[in-house]
């Protein structure tokens, strides 16, 4: 079930993208053939941006840098996402943001495009009382778990075609961790995975999206800013 059908006729430049809330799950390559006919669409100028919010059930995900000996127990369909990145996992209590921008109206930067991400999902974690942070350990959000050490929490992997993007992030809300199991988690071996029900917070995907929504205007502010600046600013530098 969606909030708002997806073919809305094309908004004005000025307008916000149109925001997709689905409350039933959807299965991966289903999503993966409506974004990338969104994103052909965005390109010819017929459709809207997009902001889609969602859920799958389990599946592992292989993005272009995947290496097979990461594939642990493939117990889950594993689904080529063609995104950057290696393998993830997505599942039920894990929310997903699919995001289809025009960067040729926003800013031509890959790098501020994820930087932007970023701050958009620390922010929002901010509202729940949980620090997040960048790593030097890879792209994506993490924070304290619960034994101390640095975790994932948020998951970023993107792709752009003609200066439209797709795919966009996750975060943990209260999955089963049990499932990463079966991949090495981006690559990363010698990092733990987290979520808000693991760190004691009970908060669904309604609360989830209402915050994450209420900072979309700031974090679309901040690729308009990069593109009026021509930089992404002090704090995007590598």
């Amino acid at each position: 079930m969606s909030d708002k059908a997806s073919d809305t006729p094309r908004q004005p430049q000025n307008r916000s993208p149109e925001i997709r809330r689905e409350t039933t799950l959807v299965p991966y390559r289903a999503a993966l053939d409506a974004m990338a006919a969104r994103n052909e669409a965005i390109q010819r100028d017929e459709a809207d941006e997009l902001l889609w919010l969602l859920e799958h059930p389990p599946v592992y995900t292989a993005g272009t840098s995947a290496d097979a000996t990461e594939l642990l127990d493939p117990r889950f369909e594993v689904v080529s996402a063609g995104r950057g990145g290696r393998y993830t996992y997505h599942g039920p209590g894990q929310r997903v943001c699919y995001v289809l921008l025009d960067l040729k109206r926003r800013t031509r930067d890959a790098r501020c495009f994820v930087h932007a991400l970023e701050g958009w999902v620390i922010d929002t974690l901010g509202d729940f009382g949980v620090e997040g942070w960048r790593s030097d350990a890879g792209v994506g959000i993490w924070t304290r778990d619960v034994d101390g050490r640095e975790a994932k929490i948020g998951a970023i992997g993107v792709r752009i075609r003609r200066w439209v993007t797709m795919h966009g992030f996750a975060v943990n809300l209260a999955p089963d961790l049990a499932h990463f199991g079966g991949i090495v988690p981006c690559g990363i071996a010698e990092k733990g995975v987290t979520s808000l029900a693991r760190l004691g917070l009970e908060v669904d995907s309604d609360a989830w999206d209402r915050a994450l929504l209420a900072r979309a205007d700031a974090f679309l502010a901040r690729l308009d800013a990069a593109r009026d600046a021509n930089t992404c600013g002090p704090e995007a530098a590598p």
